[in-house]
C-alpha cells in the first residue's frame, strides 16, 4: 500500500512529491500519464517565478530541474492514467486505466484545469507565440504595446484591467452586447481610458507570421470585417477543471465541489474527505500561477505527513 498517491505531475504534484519524500514518507508515487511538468512547459519564457530569471530557458527547461530534484529524493513516477479514486474504509482505491487497482493511505489530486479554446482560426497555431490565456504570466511581454482580450466574464475584464496598467491599449472583444462580469467590474473597466470595449463582435482569425501574432481579424453583428494590429491576444473564455478522477459511479463526486467543478478545500488543502487533498489549479480560488501551485503542493504534502502520523 502506498503512503501517498499523487495524481498529476505539474508544479503542485511535483512539489507535493518532493515534500512528502523529504518528509520521511517511503512509498510515494506520482501518477502522470505523460512527462511531468504541467501547462507551464508550453511557455516560451518564464519571468515571474522568484529566483528564476533566465531568458534563454523555456517552460520545459524550467520544469526539467524540478523533475530531477523530486526523483532524486525518492519520488516514484508511474506513467499511468488514474481513472477514478474511491474511499474504501480508511484507505483509498485508485483505479488505473489498464483495469488494475492500487491502494493508498492518502491521495493528493493535482490534475489542474485546462483553459477553454475559443475556436477561431489560428488559435492553436499561435498559442504560446502571441496567443495567451494568462495575463499575469505574459502581460509584461507587451509593455507599452496594444493587446486584444477576448471574453466577457469577470476573469476577462479583471485581466483586461490588469493589462491596461502595462499595455498602451487594451481592446476587449465580446460576442454579446452585455457583459457577464460583476457590474462593479464592468464600471471600473469602462472608466479606464485605454480600455476599449467592442461588443457584438467575434474574432474570426488571429494573424501572424514566423515571429508570432501581429493582429486579429474581427467580425461584428452586421458582418463587417475589421482588423486590429495587436501583437498579443489574451483569451479568457473559461476553464475546464480536470476533475473526472474524483467522479463517483453515480455521476456525482466523492468530495465537495463548487458550481464550477472546482474542489472545495480549506487553507491546508484538505477536502471534505479525510485523507484526500487537492492542490493547484483544480481547487477553489486558485490564482493559476506556478508559484502558488507549488505552495499548494507543499502544504498538502505536509498535511499528509501529519495525517499519517496521527493515524499511527
Amino acid at each position: 500500500m502506498l503512503d501517498c498517491a499523487i495524481i498529476g505531475g505539474g508544479p503542485a504534484g511535483l512539489t507535493a512529491g518532493l515534500y512528502a519524500t523529504r518528509g520521511g514518507l517511503k512509498n510515494v508515487v506520482l501518477f502522470e500519464s505523460g512527462m511531468p511538468g504541467g501547462q507551464i512547459t508550453q511557455s516560451s519564457e518564464i519571468e515571474n517565478y522568484p529566483g528564476f530569471f533566465d531568458h534563454t530557458k523555456t517552460g520545459m527547461d524550467f520544469m526539467d530541474t524540478w523533475q530531477e530534484q523530486c526523483f532524486h529524493f525518492g519520488l516514484k513516477h508511474e506513467m499511468k492514467r488514474v481513472d477514478r479514486v474511491a474511499k474504501a474504509g480508511e484507505h483509498f482505491i485508485l483505479k488505473l486505466e489498464n483495469g488494475t487497482s492500487i491502494e493508498a493511505k492518502t491521495v493528493i489530486v493535482c490534475t489542474g484545469s485546462t483553459p477553454k479554446r475559443a475556436g477561431f482560426k489560428g488559435e492553436e497555431e499561435y498559442f504560446g507565440r502571441g496567443v495567451s490565456t494568462c495575463a499575469t504570466c505574459d502581460g509584461f511581454f507587451y509593455k507599452d504595446k496594444p493587446v486584444t482580450v477576448l471574453g466577457g466574464g469577470d476573469t476577462a475584464l479583471e485581466e483586461a484591467y490588469y493589462l491596461s496598467n502595462i499595455c498602451s491599449e487594451v481592446f476587449v472583444v465580446h460576442r454579446r452586447d452585455t457583459f457577464r462580469a460583476a457590474p462593479s467590474t464592468v464600471e471600473r473597466v469602462k472608466r479606464k481610458e485605454n480600455i476599449h470595449l467592442m461588443t457584438d463582435t467575434v474574432i474570426e482569425e488571429v494573424l501572424g507570421d514566423a515571429m508570432g501574432v501581429n493582429g486579429v481579424k474581427l467580425k461584428d453583428k452586421e458582418g463587417s470585417i475589421t482588423q486590429l494590429d495587436t501583437p498579443g491576444l489574451f483569451v479568457f473564455v473559461g476553464h475546464n477543471v480536470n476533475n473526472s478522477v474524483l467522479q463517483d459511479d453515480k455521476g456525482g463526486f466523492i468530495c465537495e465541489m463548487n458550481d464550477w467543478g472546482q474542489v472545495v478545500v480549506d487553507l491546508s488543502m484538505r477536502t471534505s474527505v479525510k485523507g484526500l487533498f487537492a492542490a493547484g489549479d483544480m481547487r477553489i480560488e486558485a490564482p493559476k500561477q506556478v508559484v502558488v501551485a507549488a505552495g499548494d503542493g507543499a502544504t498538502a504534502a505536509l498535511q499528509v505527513i501529519s495525517y499519517i502520523q496521527e493515524q499511527g
